[in-house]
C-alpha cells in the first residue's frame, strides 16, 4: 500500500512538473513568435465545429490605441502598475466567494487572464487558479508588459468563435483593428465578461452602462512602454 502511494505521489509530481516545463517553454517561444492557438480556441475547436473560429494575430502598432486602454480600463486598471495580481482585487474576490460558499469571483488581472486562455480550462477551481497563478508568475518574467498587452489582445474571446482584436473588428464593424474609434473600442471591451451572450444582446443595458463607464475611464490609462 505505501509503495502504491508512493508512486501515485511521484507521477502526480513528475505531471505536475512536465506541465510547468510545457507552459515555460511554450513562454519562452512566444515571447517572439505569434500565438496562432490558445487554450481557449483548442477547446472551442474540440466542442464546435460552426462557427470557425475567426483569428488573425496583429502586432501591436497595427492595433489602434484605443482598443488597448478600453481593455485596461475594463479589465485590469493597475495592469502597468501590479506584477501580474491585484492583491486588492483578489481579496474582494474570496471575500464574495467566502459569502457565496463557492467560487464565483476570481478577481483576474490581464495577465491573470491571458494565463488563463492560453493553457488552462474556463473551470472554476482552486486548483485551476493555483496553475493560473504559477503560469502568471513565469510569464510577468519572461516577458514585458507590452508584449503580454499585445497577446492578450489578440487572443482574448469577443463572441462565439471571435478571437482577437482583429476578428472582433472585422466581425462587429467591418474594418480593421487598426482603425477602431473610442466607442468601438469601449464596445468591444464592454463585451468582455460575457461575450457570447453580448454578442447576441448588443442593446443590454449593462453592457451599455459598461460601455459608458469604460469609455470615460479611457483617457486616464497608461499604456505600456517596450521594456
Amino acid at each position: 500500500m505505501k509503495a502504491f502511494i508512493a508512486r501515485a505521489v511521484l507521477i502526480g509530481i513528475s505531471v505536475f512538473l512536465l506541465v510547468q516545463l510545457w507552459i515555460f517553454s511554450s513562454l519562452v517561444w512566444w515571447k517572439y513568435q505569434p500565438v496562432e492557438r490558445s487554450m481557449f480556441m483548442r477547446i472551442y475547436e474540440w466542442n464546435y465545429k460552426q462557427p470557425a473560429i475567426r483569428h488573425e494575430w496583429k502586432d501591436s502598432d497595427r492595433i489602434s490605441n484605443n482598443l488597448k486602454r478600453a481593455l485596461i480600463a475594463g479589465e485590469d486598471a493597475k495592469f502597468i502598475d501590479h506584477s501580474g495580481f491585484d492583491w486588492t482585487g483578489i481579496q474582494l474576490a474570496l471575500t464574495k466567494n467566502e459569502k457565496k460558499g463557492e467560487v464565483v469571483a476570481g478577481g483576474s488581472t490581464i495577465s491573470q487572464q491571458l494565463a488563463k486562455n492560453l493553457f488552462l480550462f474556463n473551470q472554476r477551481s482552486y486548483i485551476r487558479k493555483g496553475q493560473e497563478a504559477i503560469a502568471t508568475w513565469m510569464m510577468e518574467r519572461l516577458w514585458s508588459k507590452q508584449r503580454i498587452l499585445e497577446v492578450y489582445v489578440n487572443s482574448v474571446e469577443f463572441g462565439k468563435g471571435i478571437y482577437g482584436a482583429e476578428a472582433a473588428a472585422q466581425y462587429y464593424f467591418g474594418k480593421s483593428a487598426a482603425n477602431l474609434s473610442k466607442s468601438e473600442a469601449a464596445q468591444l471591451a464592454a463585451y468582455l465578461p460575457n461575450p457570447k451572450y453580448y454578442q447576441d444582446h448588443p442593446s443590454d443595458r449593462k453592457v451599455r452602462a459598461r460601455k459608458a463607464r469604460i469609455q470615460r475611464y479611457m483617457g486616464y490609462v497608461r499604456l505600456p512602454k517596450d521594456e
